[in-house]
């Protein structure tokens, strides 16, 4: 894999390519270890600090509203500054704000708001992160090296999240959420270290373009002439939200009062990353061709975790639901990817990204803010079996957009190195709560 990253180019030293990949690939994967197991780490925190459900919802939106607040400018940002210098002042600023949080946390001093403030420091650092994090991947291979890479780089985030995930839940169960908040910590500094050693000099300097406003203008024009592209940005825009609030807020409270506590919800977590890891290798020999067809159909099983929790089913029954959900995830997610690169001009696919990024987590602070109070109004059970109808109906409804239904893969399709927008699950390496990707 490294000999073949590593092959000479028009654009870049062997040298330069090979090692800018692993540069990039080792610190996010330090950087996801740290993150999976901080996400269930600062639930309990809150938790044990005598809070309730609404109060993890409120922390989880405190992490996702600056994501809204700050995404598109920080695409803006990655645009005009050298990327790498965005990428190591965002996690310096994650770095200090996590080590803050682990030190209230241990030294049992935790406030609400101060959760609240500290949360929402992490996702403003992400909010600038992201966009740099996509466009130096892109030219951290060639087109011919592209394909390779991406699905080397997606592997290797997925076998972190595994890790993470199980590794933050036994970590809580036997000490101190706090703990794990500072590992997280440390984590960040690591991976701020690898990136500032990042070789920018074989990327042109960039021209000046025509301001934010025209930039953002061009990529909606993109967005909105094409039905399949802004409905599923609408569908996602519902699924994540609901998607959020089910493994954000519920699914914790499920595991501490019905499973057994932190342990068993991060094997299930654990679990939808092998499920993801199996996506990934099964898109690399299946090529659907209707591609959003396909990936469409693959997002309903995204209702199963929220059916399984609010049954809830024993530990084994929604570990088993969590793989198959993170196997389907990968497929829509490869798809998606496939679909952008096909039909959206390079030269824009950034502005029409930030705009698939903004939808993915845009309704994601209302969801995991609300979470709490509608638990109160109807009962947990019946707003996870909520969130599961409505996943089921948008993406039922998307499937009426004909242009979802009959979108086929060419016979060739460009190679590029550019990441999805965030389901991103799952797949941002350091995102809360992904879009679909």
């Amino acid at each position: 894999m490294t000999s073949a990253l590593s092959s000479p180019s028009p654009a870049q030293g062997p040298a330069r390519a090979g090692r800018n990949f692993g540069l990039l690939t080792a610190a996010a994967i330090i950087t996801s270890l740290g993150t999976h197991g901080a996400l269930i780490a600062a639930a309990f925190a809150v938790l044990e600090s005598g809070g309730d459900g609404g109060d993890v919802g409120l922390v989880a939106a405190a992490r996702t509203a600056p994501l809204v607040l700050f995404l598109l400018i920080g695409g803006a940002v990655a645009d005009r500054l050298p990327r790498h210098r965005v990428m190591v002042a965002a996690n310096a600023l994650n770095c200090v704000s996590q080590a803050v949080f682990a030190w209230l946390v241990l030294t049992g001093g935790a406030e609400l708001w101060q959760m609240m403030l500290l949360t929402a420091l992490c996702g403003t650092g992400q909010a600038f992160f992201s966009p740099a994090a996509e466009g130096m991947l892109m030219s951290s291979v060639t087109g011919e090296q592209a394909a390779r890479a991406f699905a080397f780089f997606r592997m290797s985030m997925h076998g972190a999240a595994i890790g993470g995930a199980a590794l933050g839940g036994a970590m809580i169960a036997a000490m101190d959420p706090g703990w794990v908040l500072a590992v997280d910590a440390a984590a960040f500094a690591v991976a701020g270290v690898l990136r500032a050693f990042l070789d920018v000099s074989h990327i042109p300097a960039r021209a000046p373009g025509r301001g934010l406003l025209a930039d953002l203008r061009d990529g909606w024009q993109e967005v909105a002439g094409r039905p399949w592209l802004w409905a599923i940005v609408l569908q996602f825009s519902v699924v994540v939200a609901v998607v959020g609030a089910a493994e954000a807020v519920y699914g914790p409270l499920v595991a501490r009062d019905e499973l057994g506590g932190a342990r068993p919800w991060g094997f299930a977590l654990a679990a939808f990353g092998v499920g993801t890891l199996g996506g990934a290798l099964l898109m690399m020999r299946w090529k659907p061709r209707r591609l959003l067809l396909a990936g469409t159909l693959c997002v309903f099983p995204l209702a199963l975790p929220s059916a399984g929790l609010a049954v809830p089913l024993p530990v084994a029954g929604l570990c088993a639901v969590m793989f198959v959900t993170g196997v389907a995830i990968e497929v829509f997610g490869v798809s998606w990817m496939t679909a952008l690169h096909q039909e959206i001009p390079e030269e824009k696919l950034s502005r029409v990204s930030a705009y698939d990024w903004f939808g993915s987590v845009a309704m994601v602070p209302l969801a995991t803010a609300a979470a709490g109070p509608v638990e109160t109004l109807v009962g947990r059970s019946e707003a996870l079996w909520g969130c599961a109808a409505l996943i089921v109906l948008v993406t039922a409804g998307v499937l009426l957009v004909p242009d979802v239904r009959n979108l086929t893969r060419r016979s060739t399709v460009k190679e590029t190195g550019g990441l999805p927008a965030p389901a991103r699950e799952s797949a941002d390496a350091e995102s809360a709560v992904g879009g679909h990707g």
